[in-house]
C-alpha cells in the first residue's frame, strides 16, 4: 500500500499510502505503532488525505476509511467525501499521553466501483508540559586520536604522548571534556597504571569514577561546530595476569589502556564506572594513528592496518592506523604468527602464545576466515582492513573485543563471537553499560547464524529470577546479579531474537538487520531504536512481543 505507482501522486515527497483503488470486494489495513509521549500539554495527530471515486452518488457511502488510535475511532470518510486535492485532517490525542497505541487505517471497498483513499504525510505534534531534556547530540563528536608510545624490553611499561582533536556537535557550548582511564581500575588511585601528565589544550582537573574519569576544562567554552585539541603525556604500567589489560608472562594485551574521550548527550555525561563483569565503553567512532617503538624481539598486533619499519639498534616501529573505530587495542610479545585471507578478501593474523599448538593455531586462522566472511555476508562488509586474533588459553574471560582485534581462547564458538562484535559494538555501537543486550545478545544471535545453529530448544529451562530481571537491564543490575548476566543477557537475549525471526520470518529478520546495521553504520544503536525498526519491519503487532520477552525501552 505505500507506493509511488502511476494514477495517484504524493502529498510531499515521492510515496504515499494508497487504500482501496480495487472497484471489487475489498480491504486494505495500515498500522503502526506510536508512543505517545507523557508530560505534553497536547498532542494532535495529522494526515493528508485525498479521496477520488467513481460513484456517482451523492447520498450513499459504499466505500469506507475508518482511523483509528488504539480502540478509538478518529473519523470515517468515505466516497461522499471527494475531493480534487489534498486535505489536512486533525485530531487531538492528548489522552493517549504515555500509552503506547496502534494507529490503523482501513479501507474497504464494495463490490464495484473503485474509490481510493490516499494518506500521506501522518505526523504526531507534541508541546507544552514539562521542560523537553537537553539537546540529545552525542558530543564530542568525530575525534581523533594520535600517540606515539615507547616500551621497555618486555613490552609491559609504555610512555609518550597521545593528542586528541574533536569537534562540539552540540548546540550547547562545550566548556569541558572528560577522559576515560579506564585500566586504573586494575590499580589504585596511588598506584594508577594509566597515567596522564603534562596536559595541553586545557586544564587537568580532578580524578573521579575510580580514577577511571579525568575531567579537563577547555580554555574557553566551545560552540557548536567548533574543534579543539588536547594533548598530554601518557604512562602505561601492565599488571600482571592473562587479562585485557594484563600480561601472561612475557605476553601483554593491552585492551583499554589509551585514554578515550566521554560521551555527552541529552543524559549529560556518561561517566559510568568500569565493571570486571561485562563492558562500560561507550565511545563515538573516531581515527586513530599510534606509533609504537618496541624492541624487535616483540610481535605487536594492534587495531587497524599496521605497518612495521625499522627503528634504532634492535627495535622495530610498529605504525598502526584506524578510521572509525571506538577504541584501540594491542599486544606485545613473541608471538607465533600465521596469516591468511578470507574468501572475501580480509586479511586475517592469528598470534599465538608458545603454549598454543600450531595444529590449534591454523584452526582458529580457519575459524577466523569463515566467521568474518560470515558476519559480513549478512550485515555488510567488514570495514577494518585486516583482523588480528590473540589466542591464549589463559584468558579467564574466554574472550574480549576490540576494533580489528580479538583476544581469544582456542574455541571455535568463542572466536566466531568475538569477531562477531565487530559488527555489534564495533560498526554499530552501544552504551554498552546501560544496555548490554545490544552487542551480546546480537553477537550471540550472530554466531548461532554462522554456526548453522536455529535456536531450537533456545527456551528449554528458563526460569526469570525476578519480576525485575530483564534482557535490557543495565550492567548496573547485573553487577547486582552477576550469576545471572551470562544467562539473560546472551543466552535469553539471542534466544529473543531467534524468536522475532520465527514470528516475522526469515527473509524479514535478514533484511530487518541488514537495514538496521547499516542506519546506524559507524553511529549507535538504542533499544527503542531497534524495537521501531522491527515492529516497522513486520504488520504484526510486536507489543506483546516485546513484554513477553522482557525488552523494556
Amino acid at each position: 500500500m505505500i507506493t509511488n505507482r502511476a494514477g495517484q501522486t504524493a502529498h510531499g515527497g515521492s510515496s504515499f499510502a494508497w487504500l482501496g483503488g480495487v472497484g471489487s470486494t475489498h480491504t486494505d489495513t495500515l498500522s503502526q505503532s506510536v508512543t505517545v509521549p507523557s508530560g505534553c500539554s497536547s498532542a494532535t495527530l495529522t494526515f493528508w488525505l485525498h479521496i477520488d471515486t467513481a460513484e456517482t452518488t451523492s447520498s450513499i457511502a459504499y466505500d469506507k476509511l475508518t482511523a483509528k488510535i488504539g480502540s478509538t475511532t478518529l473519523a470515517t470518510y468515505s466516497n461522499l467525501d471527494k475531493n480534487t486535492g489534498y486535505a489536512q485532517k486533525s485530531f487531538d490525542v492528548s489522552a493517549f499521553a504515555g500509552q503506547t497505541v496502534t494507529l490503523a487505517f482501513t479501507g474497504t471497498e464494495d463490490s464495484s466501483l473503485q474509490s481510493s483513499f490516499v494518506v500521506d504525510d501522518v505526523a504526531l505534534d507534541t508541546s507544552g508540559g514539562t521542560t523537553p531534556p537537553a539537546d540529545s547530540t552525542r558530543t564530542p563528536a568525530a575525534p581523533s586520536y594520535t600517540v606515539d608510545l615507547s616500551s621497555d624490553t618486555s613490552g609491559t611499561v609504555w610512555s609518550g604522548h597521545e593528542s586528541a582533536t574533536f569537534t562540539n556537535a552540540s548546540s550547547t557550548a562545550l566548556s569541558e571534556v572528560y577522559l576515560r582511564l579506564w585500566d586504573n581500575y586494575h590499580g589504585t588511585c596511588s598506584a594508577m597504571p594509566i597515567k596522564v601528565s603534562n596536559v595541553t589544550g586545557g586544564t587537568a582537573g580532578a580524578l573521579s569514577v575510580g580514577c577511571t574519569a579525568l575531567k579537563i576544562d577547555l580554555p574557553g567554552p566551545l560552540a557548536q561546530g567548533q574543534s579543539a585539541t588536547i594533548g598530554f603525556d601518557l604512562g602505561i604500567t601492565v599488571p600482571s595476569g592473562a587479562d585485557r589489560f594484563g600480561h601472561d608472562g612475557a605476553f601483554s594485551f593491552i585492551g583499554n589502556a589509551l585514554p578515550v574521550l566521554a560521551v555527552k548527550d541529552g543524559a549529560g555525561w556518561h561517566l559510568d564506572p568500569y565493571t570486571n563483569n561485562g563492558e562500560s565503553f561507550y565511545s563515538l567512532a573516531a581515527d586513530f594513528k599510534v606509533t609504537l617503538d618496541h624492541p624487535s624481539t616483540l610481535l605487536v598486533p594492534a587495531t587497524g592496518t599496521s605497518v612495521d619499519t625499522p627503528g634504532s639498534s634492535g627495535r622495530t616501529v610498529t605504525t598502526a592506523t584506524a578510521s572509525k573505530v571506538r577504541d584501540f587495542a594491542w599486544a606485545a610479545g613473541p608471538f607465533s604468527k600465521i596469516s591468511g585471507t578470507s574468501t572475501a578478501g580480509t586479511r586475517v593474523n592469528v598470534y599465538s602464545v608458545s603454549a598454543i599448538s600450531s595444529a590449534d593455531a591454523q584452526s582458529m586462522l580457519t575459524t577466523a576466515k569463515s566467521a568474518v566472511d560470515a558476519h559480513a555476508s549478512r550485515f555488510g562488509a567488514y570495514p577494518y582492513g585486516e583482523l588480528d586474533a590473540v589466542i591464549d588459553n589463559n584468558y579467564w574471560f574466554g574472550g574480549m573485543e576490540y576494533p580489528g582485534f580479538v583476544l581469544d581462547l582456542v574455541s571455535t564458538t568463542a572466536l566466531t563471537h568475538e569477531i562477531g562484535h565487530q559488527w555489534w559494538y564495533g560498526i554499530v555501537g552501544d552504551d554498552e553499560y546501560t544496555s548490554p543486550w545490544l552487542d551480546e545478545a546480537f553477537t550471540d544471535y550472530a554466531t548461532d547464524l554462522a554456526l548453522n545453529k536455529t535456536g531450537t530448544n533456545c527456551w528449554n529451562n528458563v526460569s526469570w529470577a525476578s519480576s525485575a530481571e530483564k534482557i535490557t537491564n543495565s550492567m548496573a543490575y547485573w553487577d547486582a546479579h552477576s550469576s545471572r548476566y551470562s544467562t539473560v543477557v546472551y543466552g535469553y537475549g539471542k534466544c529473543a531474537l531467534h524468536d522475532l525471526r520465527r514470528l516475522i520470518g526469515d527473509t524479514a529478520m535478514t533484511k530487518l538487520l541488514k537495514d538496521y546495521a547499516t542506519a546506524h553504520w559507524y553511529g549507535v544503536s538504542t533499544t527503542a531504536e531497534f524495537k521501531a525498526a522491527a515492529q516497522a519491519a513486520t504488520s504484526t503487532d510486536l507489543t506483546s512481543f516485546w513484554s513477553t520477552h522482557r525488552i523494556d525501552g
